[in-house]
């Protein structure tokens, strides 16, 4: 059995009625020259031929009774992989929107803890005659640059199909452990006194004074979400990152920035003060690719929403991120894995009920408005079957107390937005993924 570690865990640990867990991912291919003339075969078959590359799949969660320690994963001895992989169909006339509802509604369905916590959908009926893959993976077993390396290694680097390395053994599955051994093994690994954990060695930071302003997303959610994706041009992102001498991360940020902007301020929502977006980091090492477990930070960053100048802004986000790395580049990277591994995995699972139960995100200004991702994606195309993947687009995860979330994954020569809402909070994510468009457009007008 291995253990997981406690950041890994602290994603099961946040899940309530309202929270999950989970991450995901839509992509979408043209199967004019798929193999088999149905990417579900493809699929079918390729899937056991990568299993021994693809550790998560195989492995579940076993838990210690009474929250005493971190869980176990260990090799499925009932896996099935025909309950993983699903099949289903947008109705006529198969449009975007349609496509986005249906995400929607099964991203809103918690993974079974007592299975392998990732699922995978193939969905036809597309009016562009594109068939898409909707896969979902609980994010205790992957961050966003492991998650693109699980895509790569489920697709083909090639029409062709790819050459697979061989397994170094043969896999063994493992029978489930009762709750009086999983018990003894958590009482075993309690301090003396029992009590929470703790290290000597953690000695948190001084945060900035980054105190976000309340706005119409930052409030309890619901178990209800809303997705809505759009791609835009990469090169004209560089375009508009080396006219101004910024980041492109600095102009992605910008671009949500110049949207949310926008749709706060025709609800007669957009407060005085900037937003702050939380901006996750990796911190994997060379030696940590290929290892499927979270290694991320995130830093704190305005978005000066309350500037009404597209180029101020983007100056602003730049000097707002530059000294939030500064701050990021002097904690050690293993700060937050190690106050999670250090948590007493009942008390952190009991805190988020308890937030959610006393709706606690409606009686305070929220430490951020949102998450911002910026996952670099595969720059070669990626193939299922013969069939080019097209697009990338992320689908993410909404908190209590915020309710929305932009993710980006850049792929070829594009930039794959998802947005997530919770969906009485932001009913339609739409109007937010077509301003990004409206941002970039903008930019790159003062950059010429």
């Amino acid at each position: 059995m291995q253990q997981l570690t406690g950041l890994d865990a602290s994603f099961l640990y946040m899940e309530t009625g309202a929270q999950f867990g989970h991450v995901g991912s839509l992509t979408l291919y043209d199967t004019r020259e798929a193999h088999e003339g149905s990417l579900y075969k493809a699929l079918r078959r390729s899937l056991p031929e990568r299993l021994h590359l693809l550790p998560p799949f195989r492995r579940r969660i076993v838990e210690v009774p009474f929250g005493l320690d971190h869980p176990y994963w260990i090799e499925d001895p009932d896996f099935d992989l025909d309950f993983h992989l699903r099949h289903i169909a947008v109705p006529p006339p198969g449009t975007n929107e349609q496509l986005a509802e249906l995400v929607s509604h099964l991203h809103a369905i918690p993974l079974d803890r007592s299975r392998p916590l990732w699922q995978l959908w193939v969905i036809e009926g597309l009016e562009s005659g594109q068939v898409a893959l909707y896969i979902k993976v609980h994010h205790c077993t992957i961050d966003g640059v492991s998650g693109v390396e699980m895509t790569a290694t489920v697709l083909d680097r090639s029409r062709e199909g790819s050459t697979l390395p061989p397994a170094r053994e043969p896999w063994q599955p493992q029978p489930v452990p009762g709750d009086a051994e999983m018990f003894a093994r958590g009482l075993g690994r309690l301090p003396w006194p029992f009590g929470p954990r703790r290290s000597a060695q953690i000695d948190a930071p001084r945060l900035p004074n980054t105190a976000a302003p309340q706005t119409s997303f930052n409030r309890s959610i619901t178990p209800h979400r809303r997705f809505a994706f759009s791609s835009l041009s990469l090169e004209d992102a560089r375009r508009v990152r080396k006219a101004f001498g910024t980041t492109l991360n600095d102009v992605v940020m910008a671009m949500c920035a110049g949207a949310l902007r926008r749709y706060l301020d025709e609800r007669g929502e957009l407060p005085e003060a900037p937003l702050v977006a939380s901006v996750p980091v990796s911190v994997r090492s060379e030696a940590e690719k290929a290892t499927y477990s979270n290694r991320v930070t995130a830093v704190l960053a305005e978005l000066a929403t309350d500037e009404p100048d597209p180029v101020k802004r983007l100056r602003r986000i730049h000097e707002s991120m530059r000294s939030a790395k500064q701050m990021q580049e002097a904690i050690p990277a293993t700060l937050l894995q190690d106050f999670t591994q250090f948590a007493t995995p009942a008390l952190f699972a009991q805190a988020a009920r308890i937030a959610a139960r006393l709706r606690i995100a409606d009686r305070m200004r929220p430490p951020f408005n949102l998450i911002i991702s910026n996952v670099p994606g595969p720059r070669e195309p990626l193939y299922c079957g013969g069939a080019q993947m097209k697009t990338y687009y992320p689908v993410s995860a909404v908190a209590e107390g915020q309710g929305l979330n932009v993710t980006v994954q850049s792929y070829l020569d594009q930039l794959d937005f998802g947005v997530i809402s919770c969906r009485e909070l932001v009913a339609d994510p739409w109007k937010i993924a077509r301003y990004l468009g409206e941002a970039l457009e903008e930019l790159c007008k003062l950059a010429r």
